[in-house]
Formats: structure tokens, sequence, C-alpha cells
């Protein structure tokens, strides 16, 4: 195990995040860029349906084009996280992204914009951004030590909700001041101090040098065959892989539908959006709480058969101030079963994998994850002009079940303890062996008494 302490922590004092300097690093950064993200969630469909007028179907491309990336890169940049330095990758993906949205607000002083440029900028974009996500994920483990990653998880999870609440705030606000596009500045400089804050953490990375001269699809390869070799891994990744496609479908007419159908205005989609991430940061904070009292696995079985109920107020909505509080209390709900869950997921695979294999197993959840959502975008946006936008967030709502069904099948849904570290080492270049599990043994469902659903918003990568 390579998990490190920081240099200011002394081994005889019970270690502390937050005296650990990389951490803080870390977190401020990753704040900072899920707060210009937020910023950008909430501005960029409102710059697309009210200032460029984008069809139904133009708004599932946009949503396609964003989301293609990952699908096509994932596993790659799994690999390239593995082998180099995740640091380094991470401040180049920010710079990027900063690079791309600098162009929208240039382009639009200029009277260029089009919904072309808006989708050329989402997909370079969401390319920097699997880059980022599959580097930053899988650099935690080697910056605190695996007895601190629950604890972690919880506090990344509530932090970078509160961000997202102040970043869905401020996009609003920024789009009233200085209009939709030039509101893209604030994700910009995001980006900007993600990537100064990167480069100041100090985390023992350590090269492959069995890495060097072999292809990519073969250590592609060893990551698919180490998560399909563990059936926590597996089953998870298939939690997030069907969940994903559900929440993308959704996702895709959501603003559609609430800027149009129900008549919602900027800054009270802005305000829906904030109290959906203060959910999630309640559910993140309560989370390792509850997995100790209800068992981890218990805990995301009952909020994957919450999640579909949330929805509910959102297909019974018509416009009025009624229904904007009921969809934002229903948001609320929603994204704190998901921040409770997804914090303890993503604990359970960072725990059980080895060190060697942290970014390639993040990179096979977010490829199949990321494969889902364009496609479900497609399909949003044939269903949303053949049978209309309501009745496709109901066909959405009835695959929230399909991940449910899924944990409900495993025998992770009676874990009742969060399972011990790997003892293995990390994979040679012959042969990658799937982690021996180690601490408690997942109980068989028929003999346990069952009793529970990520950058953001892993619907949990």
């Amino acid at each position: 195990m390579t998990s490190s302490t920081d240099p200011s922590s002394s081994p005889d004092v019970p270690p502390s995040l937050w005296r650990h300097r990389s951490f803080r690093r870390y977190l401020t950064g990753q704040a900072a860029s899920v707060t210009g993200s937020s910023v950008s969630t909430m501005v960029i469909p409102v710059l697309a349906v009210l200032e460029l007028d984008a069809t139904t179907a133009e708004v599932a491309w946009l949503t396609f084009l964003g989301q293609l990336p990952p699908a096509l890169l994932a596993l790659h940049a799994g690999v390239l996280a593995d082998r180099h330095s995740k640091r380094k990758q991470m401040i180049t993906a920010d710079l990027v992204s900063a690079a791309a949205l600098t162009s929208v607000p240039v382009a639009a002083a200029l009277d260029r914009l089009s919904l072309t440029h808006l989708m050329a900028v989402a997909a370079v974009q969401g390319a920097a951004g699997v880059l980022n996500d599959a580097a930053a994920i899988s650099l935690l483990p080697s910056l605190v030590d695996r007895s601190l990653l629950q604890q972690s998880n919880a506090r990344i999870g509530s932090l970078f909700t509160v961000a997202a609440t102040a970043g869905s705030n401020l996009g609003a606000a920024l789009t009233s001041l200085l209009g939709p596009a030039r509101a893209l500045l604030g994700d910009v400089l995001s980006y900007l101090v993600s990537a100064w804050c990167t480069a100041r953490i100090q985390a023992p990375e350590s090269p492959r040098p069995a890495a060097e001269g072999r292809r990519l699809h073969t250590e592609i390869g060893e990551g698919l065959r180490y998560v399909n070799g563990d059936h926590r891994l597996r089953t998870l990744t298939l939690v997030n892989a069907t969940t994903s496609a559900a929440l993308a479908l959704l996702n895709t007419l959501w603003a559609l539908y609430l800027l149009r159908s129900i008549a919602i205005s900027a800054t009270a989609f802005g305000v829906v959006l904030g109290s959906g991430a203060l959910g999630a940061a309640a559910g993140a904070l309560a989370a390792p709480s509850l997995a100790a009292r209800y068992g981890p696995g218990p805990m995301m079985l009952t909020a994957l058969a919450i999640t579909p109920l949330t929805q509910i107020p959102l297909l019974l909505a018509s416009p009025g101030h009624f229904w904007q509080i009921a969809i934002g209390a229903a948001l609320f709900l929603q994204l704190a079963c998901a921040g409770a869950a997804g914090t303890t997921q993503r604990t359970i695979r960072q725990i059980v994998t080895a060190d060697g294999m942290q970014a390639r197993m993040q990179a096979v959840s977010t490829w199949l994850t990321s494969g889902a959502r364009p496609v479900a975008a497609l399909l949003a946006g044939g269903l949303g002009i053949r049978i209309g936008v309501r009745p496709t967030l109901v066909a959405g709502t009835c695959l929230l079940v399909v991940p449910l069904v899924v944990l409900y099948h495993s025998p992770l849904r009676s874990l009742k303890d969060m399972p011990g570290s790997p003892t293995m080492a990390s994979p040679s270049a012959e042969a990658v062996t799937p982690p021996t599990p180690s601490g408690p043994i997942v109980p068989n469902p028929a003999g346990a008494v069952d009793v529970r659903h990520d950058r953001s918003s892993e619907g949990g990568t």
C-alpha cells in the first residue's frame, strides 16, 4: 500500500485530514473546479435554449457531444493516469478546459457564437474532463491512508455539493449581470485555480517501469478483467452504469422541460439546482454514520429505492411557485440519496482496489457510465420528438428501477461493514489477478436481514 500521510503529521498523533496540506490543496482545487462546473451546468442550457433558440433535437445533440468523449477516452485516460503523473494529467486537462470555455464569450463578443461552436466546446471540455477525473479520483488513495478514505470521501462529497450550490447561484447571478456567455468566465477562473492548487500537491507518485513499451489495449484489458473478477467492483460498476443511463435520459430534457413547459426563470432554475446540491452535501456528510449504523449495502439499496419516487413532483408539475418548490425539495432528497450512496460506493471501490489499478478501475466505471449517456441522450431526443417531453421523462423514471434490481440481486445488498484493503501488490506486466477479499466477508443475502445508490455527480462514477 502506498497511501501516505502528510509531512506535517506525526506518527504519534492520530491522522487528521485538516492537518494534511496536500489533501487540503487537493480539496480546494477540486472544489473550485466543481464551483465553476456548476456555473457552466446552469449557464450552458440557458445559453443554448434562450439565446441560441435551440430545438429539442439540438439540445439532445449538445448533450450527446459533451458526453461522447468520456465514453471514447475513459479507458485510455485510466491507463495514462496509472502510467504517468496524475497531477500533470489533471493540470493539463484544467488548462485545456479553461481555453475551450474562454472561446465562448470571445465568440459572443464578436457576434460569431453558434450552436456548432457550443457543441465543439462541449466535446473538448468532455475530453479534458475525463482525463482530469481519471487522475483526480485515483490520486486520493495515494494522498491519505486507506483508513481515512471514507472520511475523506464524505468531506469531499459535502464540500463539492456546497461548491455546486454556490456555483449554481453564482451562475444565475452572473447570467443576470453579465449575460450567459460572459458568465462562463467564472468557470474559466475555476479551472485556473484548480490547476494552481494541483501543482502544489505533494503526492508520492511512482512511475511504473513495467508499463514501458506495452500497448494501451493490453493494460485496458487488464483493467476490464480486474473489475469483472471482483463481484464488488462488478456490481457497483453495473449499478453506476444503469443509473447513469436513466439519469442521462432524464437530464437531457430536464432543463428544456423546466425552462419551457414549466416556464421557470433562469434565476429560479439556478435556485432549484442549488437546493439539490444542498441535499447532496447533507447526504455525503451523513454517509459515514449511516453506513456504520445500517450497513453500506442496506443504505445503498434504500437510496436506490427512493430515487425513482423523487421524480414524481417533476412529472406532475405545472407552472407556478408551488411546483418550483416541490421540484426543489424532491431534488434535495434525490441528491441526498446520491450523496450518501455515492460517497459509500466510491470508498468501497477505492478500498478493495490495489494501488496500481486505481485509475484503470475508475476508468472502467467511467467508460460504462459515460458510454450509456450519449446513447441515452440521443434516445431522449428521439423520444422527445416522437412522444413528447413529459412521456420521455416518465420512461426515464421507470429506468431508475433497473439499478435497484441489480443491487438487490447482489450479495452487496447485505454488506454490514466496510471491506478491508487488498493485500495484493500492484499488477505485473504478465498478469492481473482480482483482489482477494479481506476483512469482513460479504454475507449471503439469504442468510441476512436486509433493510442501500458520482464530479461531481458521480451517479456514482
